[in-house]
């Protein structure tokens, strides 16, 4: 009978440790699912700055007026996946992650992550490029959220 009273609490000791471990592996993949989605919205804002970039090479070159909007997806010839529209101050933020949508508000892109968090991103034009890595004609975007993975954050 000892020996099976010492097998349960092995047993027991089994469960709990790779209990923990489950825990520790569980917490690990979700912070590397929140990197990817950052990497993904990194990946998209990158595009459509070389896409800001193509459009205003072509207006450099043969001249017209730019979009007075402030919304780059005015400025581009495509919407990122999951891209919701302009929302304005009376239109309440969407609660689904893994979206984009207009602040017409503040006048930002914003991306908001599956847990929660956003990503903001301004179109800057003129004196307010300073800093703004990726400026042609005097046009940019800029991160606003203080995201500390964006280089035109730093």
């Amino acid at each position: 009978m000892a020996a099976l009273e010492r097998r349960k609490y092995e047993f027991l000791l089994v469960i709990v440790i790779i209990g923990v471990l489950a825990l520790v592996l569980m917490n690990a993949l979700e912070r590397t699912r929140e990197d990817v989605e950052e990497a993904a919205m990194q990946a998209e804002v990158a595009a459509l700055r070389v896409e800001l970039l193509g459009r205003l090479a072509h207006r450099e070159t043969f001249g017209g007026a730019l979009p007075e909007s402030r919304n780059p997806l005015r400025w581009v010839d495509r919407q990122p996946p999951g891209y919701v529209g302009e929302l304005g101050e009376l239109d309440a933020a969407p609660l689904a992650g893994g979206v984009w949508y207009f602040d017409t508000g503040r006048q930002e892109l914003v991306y908001r992550f599956r847990q929660g968090r956003e990503g903001r991103f301004r179109l800057v034009r003129g004196a307010e490029t300073k800093g703004v890595k990726g400026v042609l004609g005097g046009v940019g975007l800029r991160r606003t959220d203080g995201g500390n993975h964006d280089e035109s954050a730093k």
